[in-house]
Parts: C-alpha cells; sequence; structure tokens
C-alpha cells in the first residue's frame, strides 16, 4: 500500500535532512514496493523513499552497504545523513531514506541494445568485486532462495484461489517440476562462487545518460548469494522481449567477464541458474502481483514462465556456450 507525503511530511523531512528550503514536490508512480517522491529542495533535486514494511534494522542495512559500494567505485548514490547523522527518519509509522537525484532514465521495454546489456554485465562484475571484501560483514540470506521459492509454491497448492484459478495451472505444473530439478542440482549450485549480489538489477533498478550507465539502484533486496545467479537474474530481465535476445545475452556475459572471469562451475552452472531465476519470478509474480490483483502493468507471471520454457528448450550445452562466448 502506498504512503501519500503531504507538503508537512516533505517539510519536516526536508529540515531533518538538511535538504534547505523546500521548492517544489511529487510523488513518483513507478516502483512495486516502495512509495517514492521527488522534491526540489535547497536548489538541490532529491530522491525520498518511504519505505514500505522494512525495519529499522533492514533500512540501516541496506544504507551501511549502499555507502560501501559507492565508496568502492560502484555507481549508485549513498544515502543522505540527517542532523543526527543517521541514514533515515522515521514519519508516519515508516522509516524514510533521501538521495541525491541522478539525472537519467530507465531503459523502457524493447529499447534495450546489446551495448546497453553489456555496461549492465560490466556494472553488475564491478558491484560483485567492490562487494567481495564487504561478504562476511554483510551477510545474510536472501528472502527468495530456492528453498523460499520452493515453500511459496508448497504453500500455493494448498491456497484456495490459487487451486480456484485455471490460469495458474501450468505455471504451478511447471513451477514444480522446475523446483524438484533443481533440487537434484543444489550440491553442485553450492559450490559456485559466492558473496554480496543485487538480487534485482531490473530496467527500473538502472539508470542511463545517453549511452552511459549512470546508476544502479535499489539495494534492499541485496543478499548473500552466488554471483552467477545475479548475472542471470540480470539476462532473464534485459535480454527477453518476446523472446530471448542471445545477441544482448552474450553482450551481457562478455560485459561482465570483461570485467570478472567466470569460474569453470559457473559457466556449467549458468543455464541452470537461469533456470532458477526464472522460476524464482514466476512464483513471486503469483504470490505478490497475480493473487493480490495488484496493478502493476509488466509485471505478469505468465513472461516468466515463457522464459522459464525457453530456456529448456535451448538446453544446456547452448546455454554453457553463451556463457563461454564471452
Amino acid at each position: 500500500m502506498r504512503t501519500r507525503l503531504d507538503q508537512t511530511d516533505v517539510r519536516c523531512l526536508a529540515e531533518a535532512f538538511e535538504l534547505g528550503e523546500v521548492e517544489g514536490w511529487a510523488e513518483i508512480p513507478a516502483g512495486t514496493i516502495n512509495s517514492n517522491h521527488r522534491v526540489d529542495a535547497g536548489g538541490r533535486r532529491w530522491f525520498v523513499r518511504v519505505n514500505e514494511g522494512k525495519s529499522e534494522a533492514d533500512v540501516r542495512w541496506e544504507a551501511a552497504l549502499v555507502d560501501e559500494l559507492a565508496a568502492r567505485g560502484v555507481a549508485t548514490p549513498r544515502p543522505r545523513r540527517a542532523k543526527d547523522g543517521a541514514p533515515l527518519v522515521p514519519r508516519r509509522d515508516r522509516w524514510i531514506s533521501v538521495f541525491p537525484w541522478i539525472p537519467g532514465a530507465h531503459r523502457e521495454a524493447g529499447e534495450v541494445s546489446p551495448g546497453d546489456a553489456r555496461e549492465v554485465g560490466r556494472a553488475l562484475a564491478r558491484l560483485h568485486l567492490a562487494g567481495a571484501g564487504l561478504a562476511d560483514r554483510f551477510a545474510r540470506e536472501g528472502i527468495y532462495t530456492t528453498g523460499h521459492i520452493a515453500a511459496r509454491h508448497a504453500a500455493l497448492l494448498g491456497d484456495v484461489r490459487a487451486a480456484g484459478d485455471p490460469a495458474l495451472a501450468p505455471a504451478l505444473e511447471a513451477a514444480g517440476e522446475e523446483l524438484a530439478w533443481l533440487a537434484g542440482r543444489a550440491a553442485r549450485r553450492a559450490e559456485a562462487p559466492r558473496g554480496i549480489i543485487h538480487g534485482d538489477l531490473f530496467r527500473d533498478n538502472v539508470l542511463f545518460d545517453g549511452d552511459r550507465l549512470a546508476a544502479l539502484l535499489d539495494f534492499e533486496q541485496a543478499s548473500s548469494g552466488a554471483w552467477i545467479y545475479d548475472l542471470a537474474v540480470c539476462v532473464n530481465a534485459w535480454c527477453f522481449d518476446r523472446d530471448v535476445e542471445p545477441e544482448r545475452a552474450r553482450a551481457m556475459v562478455a560485459g561482465y567477464r570483461a570485467e570478472r572471469a567466470l569460474a569453470p562451475v559457473e559457466e556449467e552452472l549458468f543455464p541452470v541458474e537461469l533456470r532458477a531465476a526464472a522460476v524464482r519470478f514466476l512464483v513471486t509474480r503469483i504470490t505478490d502481483v497475480h493473487l493480490p490483483g495488484a496493478d502493476l502493468p509488466g509485471k505478469d507471471f505468465r513472461r516468466y514462465l515463457a522464459r522459464l520454457e525457453r530456456w529448456r528448450a535451448l538446453g544446456e550445452a547452448e546455454l554453457v556456450a553463451w556463457a563461454r562466448a564471452g
């Protein structure tokens, strides 16, 4: 549920974060989870995020991680500190974060070029390398591991709403088959190099300024995880329109490998992680979007059912070749 800020809220936040006199502000309708606003104050523009459904500890963890990554050269805006030095303030029973506004635009569906994909791959690899020394300090399990997705799927099988929805039957069957297939590969997947991962680097979490990648955004789903899985999430998100775009996918992998070499086990697991990422979003878009009836264009679970079916059809040998092509 969106949190709307009024003029009093915005002025109080501007004072708390020492932004200067408020000149204007507006709600930003984009965003799946958080409520976001643009605020002009003190001659600058700021991004104000109302963190929905998150604890103070969660918001502080993300702010500290982003601070460290930015200090290590990752292209991401550092959180603004309030007068008391904290990266957050309470308002309307929520925790509020403020970031400097980064000029740029998101790539729309169908606009992504192989060059864009290459730049995203490079930026993701740089993020992984920058976070390598932070893995122990910021270690935490993600909330979308395959085990968590399997638990969601099991709950869906007992959900009367899901059982009564004929559109879900093929998706739930495919997800069940896929989760069983992934369970048989759990030991090998555990051997992949790990560290800090973004976990959600979709088009709406990347800003471009012309052809230049300007910023990576929104680290709330960051966690400990396999780097090759994080790359697979990006390929699913950026390299598929009505069908997979092989040129984009190979460009993204090549961009990644230009910054960080893939280990042989990662090349081997690339097709496995593509399918793991696809089943994750297939299930979460059923639980978080379809069943609640959320009005989120572009978040249809069928898009990820199509991805899953395509990765299955392409086969492991071809996808491993993509991983090695960079």
